[in-house]
This record gives structure tokens, sequence and C-alpha cells, in this order.
């Protein structure tokens, strides 16, 4: 304690042993040890009190789309990583498509890297992306320090990142785990969405007809085979088909390598609600009914759903159209996840414990992020303080991604984020920002 740069203290700290007050001690932008409430701070540390708010380990979201460069009018990491800071995220991974070039190779990646360094609020980290042609450039993305690889098995929505038919899926999975790699995937299957009807138009129940349960549920399927063939780490990436739980958490017991996320919209949000014309709501796959969230809760509190992602997907308010068909389908909501999920979790009976294990430590899990995600010694000093019964109701024009649309306009919330902190700086107070602090992340070896 006696060479601490910084002390923090509340009567509500959420450590891996459960919630407790404490002083945590911070030097050198580590935590270097979490104390007893009550504990002596060093009279050349900066000291702050923060009462009965809670005190959480900083956010880690594994599932954003920045876009930044080549669709920076969409999103950018000056404007994305502003509003996850102010949502309590101090960790964000970069998904490897909607920007220009896309991350499929080693120079590419190289090109996002140098945008994004000046930019970054927060620590960002970057996916690779599997294609048809670029099994070749698998291994020296790996060896660049992406945290693993991204793969469609049906169309992406932008030419430049194609999906992967099955054979594909087993050559560049092949490759993956041969240097013990991850592959994370978009599994909805292609034959199933075609044959699915096609209408068109406002009508949100004919959106929902197209994107069919069974489309992810025939994927996942797919995908857990090639994994347990293969001895393949895979990753599903936002689930919304409950019917494919019971595949999933057979497939874990019998040891196959795979994790799930699912995303705040599926858990907030449900098929009933959708006005017809309102394509904020549109994501592909697509929010369903309540009786299907039921299930997703039931899930996430089991362990058959590990995290929760926020798959922050935006665009400019023209894409968003009030025809389903052709509408851009994306969800933005990294400021609001928090809020979003706790306000959603508490009415079914979790607690802050549990919001934090499905946002914070188990995503710095699945991308090996050890530094990150808990507060305990040794680990990198990310913190956000939430008031967790302070209310607020979603105004647009409060948000700070670049194009405010969002699902979640007019809903009143639960939890504040008060501030944020990256590394022992604070880097949001009450709505205000520093300048950029965040680093680049590299996956360790």
């Amino acid at each position: 304690m006696s060479d601490a740069e910084l002390v923090v203290r509340s009567t509500r700290v959420i450590t891996p042993e459960g919630t407790r007050a404490a002083t945590v001690a911070v030097a050198g932008g580590k935590i270097t040890a979490v104390l007893p409430h009550d504990a002596h701070v060093p009279s050349g540390a900066r000291f702050e009190d923060f009462g009965d708010d809670v005190l959480l380990p900083g956010l880690v979201d594994t599932h954003v789309h920045v876009n930044d460069p080549g669709r920076t009018h969409w999103e950018g990491f000056w404007t994305a990583t502003r509003a996850a800071a102010a949502g309590g995220i101090t960790t964000l991974i970069d998904m490897p498509l909607n920007s220009l070039p896309p991350t499929t190779t080693v120079d590419n990646l190289r090109t996002k890297q140098e945008v994004a360094a000046a930019k970054a609020h927060m620590d960002v980290g970057f996916w690779g992306g599997a294609l048809p042609d670029n099994v070749k450039d698998l291994r020296p993305l790996h060896d660049a320090g992406v945290f693993g690889f991204k793969a469609f098995l049906s169309p992406s929505g932008v030419d430049e990142f194609p999906h992967l038919d099955q054979d594909q899926l087993a050559l560049s999975l092949a490759e993956i785990a041969g240097f013990d790699g991850l592959l994370i995937v978009h599994a909805e299957d292609p034959h199933h969405l075609e044959a699915a009807p096609q209408h068109g138009g406002p009508k949100y129940a004919d959106f929902l007809a197209s994107r069919p349960r069974d489309a992810e549920d025939t994927a996942i399927a797919g995908l857990i085979a090639q994994a347990k063939r293969l001895n393949a780490r895979v990753h599903v990436l936002h689930l919304s088909s409950s019917d494919a739980l019971p595949l999933i958490a057979a497939a874990k017991a019998e040891g196959v390598r795979i994790t799930v996320e699912t995303c705040p919209h599926y858990l907030t949000l449900t098929a009933e609600e959708v006005p017809d014309g309102a394509s904020e709501f549109k994501c592909c796959p697509p929010i369903r009914e309540s009786a299907n969230q039921d299930l997703l809760w039931q899930a996430l509190a089991d362990g058959t759903i590990d995290c929760v992602v926020t798959d922050h997907s935006p665009s400019t308010a023209e894409l968003k159209t009030d025809d389903f068909a052709t509408a851009w389908g994306g969800i933005s909501g990294l400021q609001l996840s928090l809020a979003a999920v706790w306000t959603e979790a508490r009415k079914r009976g979790h607690d802050l414990t549990d919001v934090v294990r499905w946002m914070s430590s188990r995503t710095a899990q699945l991308a090996g992020l050890d530094q990150k995600g808990a507060i305990e010694a040794g680990r990198d000093a990310d913190f956000a303080v939430l008031a967790p019964d302070e209310t607020f109701t979603v105004d647009p024009a409060a948000l700070q991604h670049r194009n405010r649309v969002t699902a979640y306009a007019g809903k009143t919330l639960s939890g504040v984020v008060k501030s944020t902190w990256l590394r022992g700086e604070r880097i949001v107070l009450d709505g205000e920002f520093t300048e950029p602090k965040g680093r680049l992340l590299t996956r360790t070896p």
C-alpha cells in the first residue's frame, strides 16, 4: 500500500469473491491490493471515495463493429470508444468487417491499427477474418496478434467479406485448430434462409419469418460437428434461437470446445414490441419472441450461454429504411448495454456480480485478456463506477456514437455510469471525456 499512486474506495466493490466493502490500491496502472474498507490511505496517494456507488471492473466488449477506416461515416474509433466509455466499457475488440479494408491480411490489420492508435479512448484489440480465399493469411494474422477469426456461414451483407460454405469452413477451421486459435462464427444456414418466405416491406412479422430459428440451429449443429472432429475452439456469435440451447448444452457436456454469446437486444427487447417499419430494431439473427427470451435468460443463468456482448453494428440513419428487407441490419448498443442488461437482470433476480461475470470476466477470458475483467491484484486498474438504482430515459441526442439511431429510444433504464477509469486514469466523469488514452492490444502468445 505504501507505493500506491491511487486509492479508491466503495462500500460495494465487485471482486471475484463477491461484493464487499473494500479499498483498492493502484500503482503503475495496475491493481496492487484489494484491502478492507477502512485501510489506511498513504499521504502521497490520490484518493477517491465512491461512497455507496458500485465499483466494478470495466466491461470487456468482444463484439464491436467500428467500421473505421472506409465506412467512418457509419462509425469510427473516436465516437465508438467514447460511447463505450460512457457506458462503462474499458476494452473492446473490433470485428474484421464493415471497415475498408477488412481485417483479413496482416497489411490490412496494420492499416486498422494505425487508424485506431490516435483515436481510441479505451483499449482496443482486433479480430481477424476467415474468408474463402485467405486460409494462407490466418497463421500470419494469428502471429501478428489478432484474438481469433470471424467467419460467416451465410452472406454477411457486404461484398468484401464473403461467407464460408461447409468445405471452406472445414479448411479454415483445420488451419486455425493447427495453432489452437479461436474461430468465432455467425451461424445461420444459407439454405434455410433461402427457403424461408421473403416478403420484404415494413411488417416485422414478415422479417422475423425470413430469419427462422432453424437457420441458426442447423448452422450451430454443423459447427459443433466440425469442432468435435477437429478438437477445435469455436465460439457462437449473437445467439438468438433458444431452440439451439439443447444442442449447445449437449456439446459442452461432451467436452466440445464451444462457447456462446448473446446480446442485450435479445435479452431486453421482444418481437412483440417492435413496431412495423421500425428498422432500428433490425438485426440478424433477429430479435425473437418473449418466450424465446425467457429461455435465453435461463441459459445465461445455468452457463449454457457464457457471455453478453453488444454486437454494436451501426450505420447511417438513411440506411435504416422502413423496409425490413432492405434496411441495414444492426443495433447500436455500446453506450446502453450495461444499463439495458442490468435493468432486465434485476427484474429476473440477478445481481451485479452476474452482470460482471457475463460482460467482463467471461468476455476477457474468451479473448485471453488475463489483465482485464476483474478487480484483483495484478489486473489493469480498469473500473466503472455505477449508481445502480438511479434511472434515466434514453435520449438519442445524448448518445456518443456517430449516428444516433437506437432501438432503446424513450426507454427508462436503471444504472447510471458516474465515471470510467482506464489503468488508474479517469477517462469519463459525468459525461465529460479526457483525450484518448487507449492502447492497442494484441493476443498474448
